[in-house]
């Protein structure tokens, strides 16, 4: 055992400091986001009739119970200020430990820097061991920042820690999700994709499971994020919750060491079979695909599933009308059709924000070519650089455009399925339509950076998460418009889409277009890098 972990530390090491501004950034970054939304909604609730009236309106809503979850203490400012970081949050830190579990394992097996590293005295579990000290120690970090950044903020100190360890044993579960997932896959890029299904499973599981009368249901509680919820931070903490998070990660650990210990470095779970001898691809379009279908396909499958799970809860959304307060705001927007339009609408958005992920994963393909040198050797032939990067950058936007398409079809469907109304198709697929020039500006960024700073495209998994989180709290945070307004999924038409929807999608899909041509005037200055 002890020879297996041997330079467990050296490669700790190497870890953080490779990650000392990334990783910190983010650590930092999310706790700062905890305590200035909870700075922010403090002063907003000063007595406890505005708590429960607020409480009441979040609970009516079944697009804000889906989305954030319910208030299970309407009297307690903590639950009312930090509902919107509860959920969506533990999603939000989940995915970083995710991506840096991976970074640290497969992220460093592909490009065949830990075989260099393993002719010295390496031993062969010493990577994920560092890997997952790394996770539980930034886990940990940010569960005790978020704490003191609430508690700084006004609210109570045991809500408060309680809250920051919901988040650090949320980002503890999906962290050892993503060293499982890297072990299973042979690229690090396969390995976020599936562990980004499993947290979108997840987040559906809690969804649906908080919809349930009364709630929760049971399928919150197979959730790490429904595990979050239900300890319940600022309404009567139950500490026992915290035992399932840490549980399971343990066991996630031992499926990641058994495992590492059947397959070789650097090949995935299932070995490769040889492929043909005479090769059948003609085209780097021909290749770029064979790269990225499968993992498209994989995509698609998922939003499918999540499209008809979402739509399937548009059936519950007039019993959730409790508030004679809300009943009253849905009436004068047009009944039951109105809550129904913001909650489908609402969905679409999500799926939109998720479909951008694709396509920053997608595009990202061309520097991970470049890295890993393959691309130089195409582009010693006949091909230009301007059509080997259009292989990968096609992919990416038609890729985002069928899983927007995909995802406006199930919904369409299941909407419509639980509301009798298949008028409910053609709306809500034009809503997602609507969405794509949105995903495409997002995923030329990429493209952008891939043109002018290589090294820097990763940049763009956080402008994705900063387009997010100013969407959702901007408002909260009383941010300048003109600082909102540059987030492009905050410009895409919603339900119901009216004539006045084209000007912002032609606006959007001129500003992919000027994007992506920066991206490829900048390519084709640039030499290779490594």
């Amino acid at each position: 055992m002890r020879e297996e972990n041997a330079g467990t530390l050296a490669m700790l090491r190497l870890a953080l400091r490779r990650d000392r501004i990334l990783l910190t950034s983010w650590v930092v970054g999310l706790a700062a986001t905890a305590g200035f939304s909870a700075a922010a909604t403090v002063d907003l609730y000063p007595t406890e009739e505005q708590r429960v009236a607020a409480a009441e309106a979040i609970n009516a809503s079944a697009a804000v119970v889906a989305l954030y979850g319910r208030i299970y203490d309407p009297t307690s400012l903590g639950a009312v200020s930090m509902i919107k970081l509860t959920a969506l949050g533990a999603s939000i830190v989940g995915i970083v430990m995710l991506f840096v579990a991976i970074r640290h394992t497969r992220g460093e097996e592909e490009p065949g820097r830990l075989e260099l590293l393993s002719g010295g005295r390496l031993g062969r579990r010493a990577p994920l061991t560092a890997a997952l000290l790394l996770v539980a120690g930034a886990s940990l970090a940010l569960a005790l920042l978020t704490a003191v950044a609430n508690t700084a903020a006004g609210l109570a100190w045991t809500g408060s820690l309680a809250f920051g360890l919901g988040w650090g044993a949320t980002a503890l579960v999906y962290g050892t999700v993503g060293a499982v997932t890297a072990q299973v896959s042979d690229s690090a890029r396969a390995a976020r994709g599936l562990g980004l299904v499993v947290i979108a499973v997840t987040y559906v599981l809690r969804a649906v499971g908080d919809l349930a009368e009364p709630g929760p249901g049971p399928l919150s509680w197979l959730s790490p994020i429904g595990w979050n919820q239900q300890l319940r931070a600022y309404s009567g903490e139950r500490w026992w919750v915290l035992v399932l998070p840490v549980v399971v990660s343990a066991g996630l650990v031992v499926v990641a060491y058994a495992l590492r210990s059947r397959r070789d470095l650097g090949a995935g779970l299932r070995a490769d079979r040889p492929g043909p001898a005479v090769g059948s691809l003609q085209t780097v379009g021909g290749l770029a695909w064979r790269l990225q279908g499968r993992i498209l396909l994989a995509w698609a499958v998922g939003f499918v599933l999540f499209g008809l799970i979402l739509g399937s809860m548009a059936g519950s959304v007039d019993k959730l009308l409790t508030s004679p307060a809300m009943k009253e705001f849905f009436e004068k927007i047009g009944g039951t059709a109105g809550l129904v339009d913001v909650f489908l609408g609402a969905m679409v958005a999500i799926i939109a924000a998720i479909a951008a992920a694709y396509g920053i994963s997608a595009a990202a393909r061309l520097r991970a070519e470049e890295v890993e040198g393959h691309a130089e050797p195409l582009l010693a032939t006949a091909t230009t650089r301007v059509r080997w990067a259009t292989s990968h950058y096609a992919v990416a936007l038609g890729g985002t455009a069928l899983l927007m398409v995909l995802a406006g079809l199930s919904v369409g469907v299941s909407a419509s399925a639980a509301l009798g109304d298949w008028s409910q198709l053609g709306r809500v697929l034009v809503a997602a339509l609507v969405q794509i020039p949105a995903v495409w500006v997002v995923t030329s960024l990429v493209l952008l950076l891939f043109g002018w700073l290589p090294r820097y495209t990763t940049v763009v998994w956080g402008l994705l998460a900063a387009f997010v989180v100013v969407g959702e709290f901007g408002a909260l945070w009383k941010l300048p418009e003109w600082l909102m307004d540059v987030s492009p999924l905050r410009h895409a038409p919603t339900l119901p889409v009216s004539g006045s929807g084209v000007v912002p999608v032609v606006a959007l899909t001129l500003v992919a277009a000027a994007v992506s041509a920066t991206g490829y005037v900048g390519w084709h200055r640039r030499d290779l890098t490594g």
